[in-house]
């Protein structure tokens, strides 16, 4: 499909404004498709009459719709295995022994999607059940998208998603299989919980994180953007906290507030500097 100069770059600039996301010469092709779903549900036939109906007033429930449609909620369960094989037997042992008095740990999620990541780390706890005997773990987990945030909720998965990342030995653990999909089970979600947030935005809890996970969300973000979101990122972290990109990102080149982790795929600690009280880049 088609779409004119001008209205690619209002929908753009719509992208860019509530999310901080680019919407790059390279990702231009997929607009018409990735928007086919708001055409049928409103009646509209391409991009250019969507453009004429969201300069008219009052449609902000149309604005929202296009914005959700052009996020890329691409998860899996475990996805880059090497990466999360991190966690349970290096990471999260570590944190423990950190945080032994408290028995608490907090993660943060941000750019859950429909929650298949919160989920694998709420499985991994579950499987090391009389471990963590006592202890408080919260596993949050946020997305600027309120669709997938409701989906992510529900903890419930189609055939197709529940085969991505696992093996039906992990499928059969955790999960139940109803009429409506494979239902996560209870003991697994009740590690976890959900809220719509914008990375860009203040942290989304007053306490401090041991563990952000933050994977393939910044690739779409301009350098000034980028730079924003790892401060945001760091304030929201412990001093002694880790920070988990993608398998495709760094913050070397990228940011001076965090360092990578030696001999550790994709973690990254805050660097404590003079500027680490710094006030932060108002955003949204």
């Amino acid at each position: 499909m088609e779409v004119s100069e001008a209205s690619h770059q209002i929908i753009a600039d719509l992208l860019a404004a509530r999310t901080g996301q680019q919407l790059t010469e390279s990702r231009r092709w997929r607009v018409g498709t990735a928007l086919s779903g708001v055409f049928r549900e409103h009646g509209i036939s391409n991009v250019d009459q969507l453009v004429c109906l969201l300069a008219n007033p009052g449609q902000q429930a149309l604005a929202q719709d296009v914005v959700e449609a052009l996020l890329n909620n691409e998860t899996y369960f475990f996805r880059d295995k090497p990466t999360f094989d991190q966690l349970p037997e290096d990471v999260l042992p570590e944190l423990a022994q950190k945080r032994a008095s408290a028995k608490r740990l907090s993660i943060w999620s941000a750019g859950c999607s429909t929650g298949q990541e919160v989920h694998s780390i709420a499985m991994m706890f579950a499987d090391q059940g009389t471990r963590w005997d006592g202890w408080t773990i919260d596993i949050l987990g946020t997305d600027i998208s309120h669709s997938a945030i409701a989906a992510a909720r529900q903890g419930n998965y189609s055939q197709f998603e529940v085969q991505r990342g696992l093996g039906v030995t992990e499928m059969l653990r955790h999960f139940d299989e109803t009429d409506k999909g494979w239902q996560i089970h209870e003991n697994v979600r009740a590690f976890t919980r959900f809220q719509q947030h914008n990375v860009l935005h203040d942290s989304p809890s007053r306490q401090k994180f041991d563990l952000v996970l933050c994977r393939n969300v910044l690739l779409y973000f301009d350098p000034l953007t980028r730079q924003a979101a790892f401060e945001r990122l760091r304030s929201a972290l412990a001093p002694d906290g880790y920070l988990m990109l993608g398998a495709g990102e760094t913050v070397v080149g990228q940011t001076e507030t965090f360092k990578p982790v030696s001999k550790r795929v994709s973690l990254y600690q805050p660097v404590q500097s003079a500027n680490a009280n710094a006030p932060l880049v108002a955003f949204g």
